[in-house]
């Protein structure tokens, strides 16, 4: 485990210094509603403390200040802390930088929010960080994740899991070439889910195509670059945070393929 850890950190370092940039909607607030979904309302996040577990390149970052955020912990494990630094200079005074793993967020933090879009999915044993989030949190405080689904995916995975065997062991920029070809294909497809019910639908119709394609490389970079990466079940997904302590816990399906699961401290004194 612990060399997985560290070939996936490494992975994200190599990926975020070569696609530094969150154009338009990808780097939106508007985006950041979408993967909240009917979770948690962006007004809620108005002038609260929020710590990012894995901010990349600071579009988690960006999005949460834009939606008015007080403050927010940017926790990045990899040599990619210098771009996300570069994206997010105009808002330092509002940013504490912490280059650690997410299980290694310090505690008693009094946070509002503890948030991690697109990572857990990537770390081999995501509880020690689920118990992180918890213990960073003031009671009452919640837990927001977004996480790969397996429901919704099934027809993707019989073609990506099987690439990937070959993607994960090709040099960085022989991969960056193939994601350029790739990207040439998944704009096709978006063309036909217009006119047809492909699988995905929902997803390519709304985030994809709005998307430029510089982003579109990335995503499938993204997809074929970590060492790791789990599909998760609806199941595997609702008990992922009550497994670090969190209670209340709704999870949303986000247009048929992930899910974004939210979860609560308790109270001092809850049982």
């Amino acid at each position: 485990m612990p060399d997985l850890k560290d070939d996936t950190i490494r992975d994200f370092g190599e990926q975020w210094s070569a696609f530094r940039d969150n154009p338009g909607y990808y780097g939106s607030a508007v985006l950041l509603a979408d993967l909240l979904g009917p979770l948690v309302a962006l007004d809620e996040l108005k002038g609260k403390t929020i710590a990012d577990i894995g901010s990349g390149s600071g579009r988690i970052v960006n999005m949460l200040l834009d939606a008015g955020a007080a403050r927010v912990v940017a926790v990045e494990p990899s040599a990619a802390m210098q771009v996300l630094k570069d994206n997010t200079a105009a808002r330092k005074d509002r940013i504490d930088y912490l280059q650690i793993p997410g299980d290694l967020l310090p505690p008693d933090l009094g946070l509002d929010y503890v948030v991690s879009m697109g990572v857990l999915h990537h770390i081999p044993a995501p509880i020690p960080v689920v118990r992180a989030a918890f213990e960073a949190l003031r009671p009452g405080g919640r837990c927001i994740v977004w996480l790969y689904g397996y429901e919704g995916n099934e027809t993707y995975l019989s073609l990506a899991v099987p690439l990937r065997r070959l993607t994960v062991l090709l040099p960085h920029r022989l991969l960056v070439a193939l994601s350029h070809v790739l990207e040439w294909a998944l704009t096709a497809y978006i063309g036909l889910c217009r006119i047809l019910p492909l699988p995905m639908r929902s997803y390519m119709r709304s985030v994809l195509a709005k998307f430029p394609r510089s982003v579109r490389r990335l995503t499938i970079y993204d997809q074929l670059n970590p060492a790791y990466a789990k599909y998760y079940t609806r199941e595997e997904a609702e008990a992922l945070l009550p497994a670090g302590g969190f209670e209340d816990v709704k999870i949303y399906h986000r247009h048929g393929y992930s899910w974004t699961v939210c979860g609560t401290r308790p109270a001092r004194g809850a049982s």
